[in-house]
């Protein structure tokens, strides 16, 4: 009998692509969302649920009724600067419906979780890369609540049979290589989407904000902070690994954490920042360069004059949770 695989979020940008990634593993993913920033058309290999954590009859009706081997656990607000905006909304929502999720998994005897958590809970490093073991000061109400998400999944591991694992990344990049499914977020705020717009002509320019920042380097000009960028199929083979496909492991804590520094004005023969992300948009549009504006860094983000240089270092999970 194939074992499903809970999707929480499934109806989102990497939830989808996880699902995709769950089935061709041999899994039967089964997306739970409440589709207020999802999109029920990107479910396209399992069944779709439609529904709020905090609905707790819905959920534990759907726990009851597919008895997943798993749970990988998306579902969540993910912006940063409305985060500042209005945090009880990000407490509520990310901290809220992760402990009914833990609360229904508990009571139906569901064992394991994969928590999409954030570099975010690292706040402005003391030291760059980021290392698993870095502090968490998270300067945002949205990397206050992954912390603090992360913080009850070790409390609920020590109070009950629970494993899990928790993947730290940011700037999730890219799209499903087959082209069945991409990137689509209302509103957009992923720099390659809207790149790939400003060199379509369906926006006039592509900004590049942080022009109030420092960068590394012997020059360390200003608009060249740099940002970790990992590849969504990479990120989304994190999570169906942790299901199986790998040895057992019996700490009940995991967590690990990849991506690659990019500068976000490096010059194309560098990693990939924005003047390569250009070059590579227009040749895929056919079009001519499109306009760089600058501007300072986004209210909600590290502050200018902190250091922007985020990047991590490479964990490989090596182990898996085990299903049984």
């Amino acid at each position: 009998m194939t074992a499903s695989i809970l999707v929480t979020g499934g109806a989102g940008y990497i939830g989808s692509h996880t699902c995709k990634a769950l089935r061709q593993a041999g899994f039967a993913p089964v997306a739970y969302d409440n589709l207020s920033r999802g999109n029920a058309e990107a479910v396209k290999w399992g069944e779709l649920v439609v529904g709020d954590l905090a609905d707790r009859a819905l959920l534990r009706a759907t726990l009851e009724r597919h008895r997943p081997a798993a749970v990988v656990h998306f579902a969540a607000f993910a912006y940063v600067g409305e985060s500042h905006e209005n945090p009880a909304l990000y407490y509520r929502n990310n901290v809220g419906g992760t402990a009914e999720l833990l609360t229904a998994m508990r009571d139906q005897d569901i064992r394991h979780i994969v928590f999409s958590s954030s570099c975010a809970v690292y706040g402005v490093p003391r030291a760059v890369p980021i290392v698993e073991q870095s502090p968490f000061e998270p300067v945002s109400p949205y990397g206050a609540s992954k912390m603090i998400c992360e913080r009850m999944l070790q409390d609920c591991a020590a109070a009950s049979p629970l494993t899990y694992m928790a993947l730290r990344y940011f700037n999730a990049a890219g799209a499903d290589p087959a082209g069945d499914i991409g990137e689509c977020h209302v509103p957009e705020t992923h720099a390659i989407p809207l790149l790939l717009d400003a060199a379509a002509g369906d926006a006039a320019a592509f900004t590049v904000f942080g022009d109030d920042y420092p960068s590394p380097g012997r020059r360390r000009q200003r608009g060249r902070e740099c940002r970790d960028r990992p590849r969504l199929v990479g990120a989304r083979a994190g999570r169906y690994r942790p299901q199986g496909h790998g040895p057992r492991y019996s700490d009940p804590g995991r967590t690990a954490a990849a991506g690659r520094s990019a500068g976000a004005r490096e010059r194309p023969r560098a990693r990939p920042g924005a003047a390569a992300m250009v070059a590579a948009a227009c040749r895929c549009r056919g079009a001519d360069r499109p306009c760089l504006g600058l501007a300072p860094g986004r209210p909600g983000r590290v502050r200018a004059g902190a250091d922007r240089n985020l990047r991590v270092r490479l964990v490989q999970p090596t182990t898996a949770l085990g299903t049984a």
